[in-house]
């Protein structure tokens, strides 16, 4: 493997409209969309449209949602290692105006240890807090091989402090600082004082707060998609981390700037498409974003 992703699988249904119905009414939704979801598993996904089919240590049901999942991972040449759970969890996201209410139905007991993996050949991993157990373990291994470690912080978790120790690039949301009582700068900070060598603060629309191994904090904008066009903000964050493990992959003498960038314009394909699939970028799809919004900065 190149590289290893750990997470929490969901399967999203995703769905437009007005309003919802309350009391004994039915409405009819305008479209929806139904696909793999989960923060390291959507950046799994798009690290493998983008060309690198890596390995994904995930929960995975003895159901048919369980099934359905599997043959969508097939379909994109992932490694599926399980760690088995009695149901498939559930995402239920309403997109509108630029937000996005979300209702999950999770099962995180897990029915078996995690799997003890060779990482030999790996040079990256991702985890984003599911399977605090799992994620510890793959990342003291992944600090003593000089593997490149990633975190999404999302959100914050019980092992979320002691994870960072063994986490070289940590892009948190700003729902994190939010938590900790922190503010972005100060989020950086600790960060820091954690010895993450890359830190950053997704802040949507206000783009990316973050430093590289100089110490010196950058403001990134995010792309300028129109206001009409943006359908869909769900897994955008997602794909903005798969999105980089890939650039990193490729082309690791490339500046993290360079990196984020490459990230940014990943993200802007994927809020214009509703659901996590139709939002995955080719690498094609990625220069068009680029040529289109990069040059209306």
């Amino acid at each position: 493997m190149q590289a290893f992703f750990i997470g929490q699988t969901y399967i999203d249904v995703t769905f437009l409209t007005d309003r919802l119905p309350t009391g004994d009414e039915k409405h009819v939704a305008s479209a929806y969309a139904v696909s793999f979801g989960g923060n390291a598993v959507t950046a799994a996904f798009c690290c493998a449209k983008l060309s690198v089919a890596p390995a994904l240590l995930t929960t995975v049901a003895d159901d048919w949602l369980g099934r359905m999942f599997l043959e969508m991972a097939a379909k994109y040449r992932i490694a599926i290692h399980a760690r088995n759970v009695m149901t498939s969890s559930l995402s239920f996201i309403m997109p509108k105006d630029g937000q996005r209410a979300i209702v999950r139905c999770r099962d995180d007991d897990y029915l078996n240890p995690f799997p003890v993996l060779d990482l030999s050949g790996c040079r990256a991993l991702h985890v984003d807090g599911h399977q605090p157990d799992a994620a510890i373990f793959y990342a003291r291994r992944a600090r003593a091989a000089n593997i490149l470690t990633s975190l999404d912080g999302g959100g914050l978790r019980s092992n979320t402090h002691e994870l960072l120790a063994f986490i070289d690039v940590a892009v948190v949301a700003e729902r994190l600082c939010e938590q900790m009582s922190l503010s972005p700068s100060e989020m950086l900070e600790y960060l820091k004082s954690r010895g993450c060598r890359v830190g950053g603060v997704t802040l949507g629309e206000r783009g990316l707060l973050w430093y590289d191994g100089t110490g010196a904090v950058r403001s990134t904008a995010a792309l300028a998609v129109p206001a009409e066009r943006i359908l869909d903000t769900s897994g955008a964050g997602d794909v903005f981390h798969g999105a980089y493990i890939y650039s990193y992959l490729t082309d690791p003498s490339r500046t993290w700037d360079e990196h984020f960038q490459l990230a940014r314009a990943a993200a802007a394909y994927k809020i214009q498409r509703l659901g996590n699939e139709a939002g995955l970028p080719a690498l094609a799809d990625i220069d068009a974003v680029r040529r289109e919004l990069d040059d209306a900065d």
